[in-house]
């Protein structure tokens, strides 16, 4: 089973989920996904399609932001317009959770929504090292 990591009341992150546990996600409260794998990274994940149409199936609203490496300015954009737009809880997902995780911190970093200090102690709170990811 994959560990959804508490990261606020707002966001959660995750290594890839399964088809099935979009479900999971629904009955704990999630009410929006965020993939931030890329499609065919790795064969045995389920596609972005397959994905979309489980959690369009549990009620939840789906976002695909593909990130390779670190997130893009405009992969950060969009995050951040997903979050302000889309019904939360949130969970975020992608091979471990960290390309995730940096999306969002460097999100709230760049739009001043957090502090970078309360940014790092979140993620390490969650698991993720984020102070090398900071801008400061």
């Amino acid at each position: 089973m994959t560990e959804f990591r508490h990261v606020t009341d707002e966001l959660s992150v995750s290594p890839q989920i399964s088809v099935a546990q979009v479900a999971e996600a629904a009955r704990l409260g999630f009410r929006t996904l965020i993939n931030n794998r890329p499609d065919g990274e790795d064969p045995t994940q389920p596609s972005s399609a397959e994905v979309a149409a489980a959690a369009e199936a549990a009620g939840l609203a789906y976002f695909h932001i593909p990130v390779r490496g670190g997130p893009t300015p405009e992969q950060v954009a969009t995050t951040q317009q997903v979050l302000d737009d889309a019904p939360g809880p949130v969970l975020a997902f992608c091979r471990s959770g960290t390309r995730s995780i940096v999306a969002w911190s460097l999100s709230q970093a760049l739009s001043g929504a957090k502090p970078r200090e309360e940014l790092v102690s979140l993620g390490k709170q969650a698991g993720y090292d984020l102070s090398d990811v900071l801008p400061r």
